[in-house]
């Protein structure tokens, strides 16, 4: 089972991660988040996990905000020190809301819960939320694009990008055949309305399409190098930070 943790105190954090771990060391923790911010940026950069553990009251505001911006289908079990929010809980994908100082035994029953719900569906319990979400952002997300080419314009189909990047505050679109063309957004713009399970922001400058990666190498200080084809003619480095998230990304 893949879960991630959202808790800004450290101790709590680790606390969840060891009775975890004493219920079945085959649990994978991939992250621990500790703001609303970072929550955001990983979910919008990595596959949905099986189950969440999620604290309501974190650093820069409630969790519940994490839903307006980047709405979750996968199980959650809220851990808080405060009762009042249950309500607000029971309108997401609450699967339980456990009270601080968590318990072992409350924590087991919880994902004795969770292995219920998956078990009671036919298929897995996580796929029919993923289902659910992956029809609702299929309407969300670009099919084709309107682009200038010198004074023509042409249409081109999402699935023919290569990638994207800027350069002089202008956004240029490469095709599969090496076309270029220019597009009237900013690249923040575009991210958005491009399919993060293809599409990744590697650096501030460059949007790449998976499909279109030729070749991957280690750089310096657990930086990555990435080769596009068509080739992009300069270095295209991934930086430490975004090292993980995008070995991830081409892992899912």
């Amino acid at each position: 089972m893949k879960t991630i943790i959202i808790e800004d105190e450290k101790p709590a954090a680790e606390k969840l991660r060891k009775i975890l771990m004493k219920y079945d060391s085959s649990i994978n923790v991939l992250v621990t988040l500790d703001s609303i911010a970072s929550a955001t940026e990983w979910l919008s950069r990595n596959a949905a996990p099986d189950l969440i553990f999620m604290d309501i009251e974190l650093s820069d505001g409630l969790s519940f905000k994490i839903f307006e911006t980047h709405p979750l289908y996968c199980p959650i079990i809220f851990t808080t020190a405060y009762d009042e929010y249950w309500q607000e809980a029971l309108e997401q994908n609450s699967i339980d809301y456990l009270l601080k100082p968590i318990r072992q035994e409350k924590l087991e029953n919880a994902l004795n819960k969770y292995k219920k719900l998956k078990q009671h569906f036919s298929s897995n319990y996580l796929s029919v939320f993923q289902q659910f979400s992956a029809n609702n952002k299929q309407a969300q997300y670009r099919k084709r694009f309107l682009l200038k080419k010198g004074t023509e314009l042409v249409g081109l189909k999402t699935e023919d990008i290569a990638y994207c990047y800027a350069a002089h505050k202008i956004v240029f679109i490469i095709d599969n055949k090496a076309q270029r063309y220019i597009l009237d957004r900013s690249l923040n713009d575009l991210e958005k309305e491009l399919d993060p399970v293809i599409f990744f922001r590697i650096n501030r400058k460059y949007l790449v399409n998976m499909h279109h990666i030729q070749r991957i190498k280690t750089y310096a200080k657990s930086k990555l190098m990435v080769e596009l084809n068509p080739p992009a003619g300069e270095d295209i480095v991934v930086s430490q930070e975004n090292a993980m998230a995008f070995k991830q990304w081409m892992d899912n």
